[in-house]
């Protein structure tokens, strides 16, 4: 990408530019992983030298719903990064990084965006880069979603797939949009706001989300008291809920709540809240600590007793048992 959050740019008349949220600069190991590894929740990080020359530059600007970033080391750095509540888009216009080693391992190339492992630890390693990285917050992606898909709260993406030109095209072109936005605008500004919504878009388009999009003619008012029946679900999901508590908060009878489902999704809306606790039980496994919980314990919270029942109605859809999630 041309735009960068560092390029000596003047402001446009009239405006302030932005405030950089983190701005640090060093040339020796200790400072950088003390700078660093707080930003993503390292805990093992070591960096060394490549030449008498090492030196590093971090700065990010934006707000605590995106921000965009650039990251430079003359230098090796290797540890384990864990991101919470944010998605974490990053490229390379420089330099050699793996990301996720041991597990799902991706070699970076240059220019081709890449998505941090979402919400769970992960292990990296960069070596004398040039990094381009846009943090954005996790309700602001969930938000978006919603404009196309059934959202429970949950995020999966197959990130190890390469995401096509066109959407990296679209993604650059989101990016710089904010960045000129951000710059000429300011962060009160609609410009910005909308900017963002963009740029999650974009990332949308090269990582799409595994949810189920909306049915045709979902959302019209013929269909709102189906939509407000989805989102009872979504929100109750916890709790013991029955078809009757369903058909009430839609104001439909039972009869009409399994005739609603059955025809906007193919599927009872008991099996619909079923998929949706299943889903749950995925996203928790994904982030939580293997040695501080089990796979029982988790299912057993979001109503699943029968765990032979369960691990292969889970594997069906998730392609891995419940164990292989937990211990990834």
């Amino acid at each position: 990408m041309t735009d960068s959050t560092t390029d000596s740019h003047p402001a446009a008349a009239g405006t302030t530019p932005p405030t950089s949220l983190v701005a640090v600069a060093g040339q020796d190991t200790d400072s950088a992983i003390s700078s660093l590894a707080g930003m993503y929740g390292g805990k093992a990080w070591y960096s060394r030298e490549l030449d008498q020359d090492y030196w590093y530059r971090y700065v990010a600007v934006g707000d605590e719903r995106m921000s965009i970033r650039r990251s430079q080391m003359h230098g090796y750095l290797r540890g384990d990064v864990a991101t919470e509540g944010e998605v974490v888009v990053q490229w390379l216009d420089r330099g050699e990084a793996r990301v996720d080693i041991g597990r799902d391992e991706i070699r970076m190339k240059p220019g081709v965006p890449t998505m941090f492992p979402v919400e769970r630890r992960f292990e990296m390693e960069y070596q004398d880069w040039d990094q381009r990285l846009v943090h954005l917050r996790r309700d602001l992606v969930l938000d978006v979603a919603a404009e196309d898909h059934l959202v429970d709260g949950t995020m999966a993406f197959d990130v190890t797939v390469e995401p096509d030109p066109a959407a990296v095209g679209q993604w650059r072109t989101a990016v710089a949009g904010a960045v000129r936005a951000l710059r000429e605008d300011g962060e009160g500004s609609l410009a910005w706001h909308e900017s963002q919504r963009d740029v999650a878009r974009a990332l949308l388009r090269m990582y799409p989300l595994q949810a189920e999009r909306f049915p045709a003619g979902y959302g019209t008012r013929s269909d709102g008291r189906l939509r407000a029946a989805v989102e009872f679900i979504q929100a109750h999901a916890h709790e013991p809920l029955t078809v009757a508590d369903i058909a009430e908060a839609a104001g439909l009878s039972i009869r009409g709540i399994q005739e609603s489902f059955q025809r906007a999704f193919e599927r009872s809306p008991m099996t619909y809240l079923r998929e949706v606790r299943l889903g749950r039980v995925h996203e928790e496994l994904r982030i939580l600590d293997p040695q501080a919980t089990s796979v029982a314990d988790v299912a057993r919270r979001w109503g699943f007793a029968h765990m032979g029942r369960f691990a292969s109605v889970y594997a069906a859809r998730f392609g891995e048992y419940p164990r292989e999630t937990l211990r990834r």
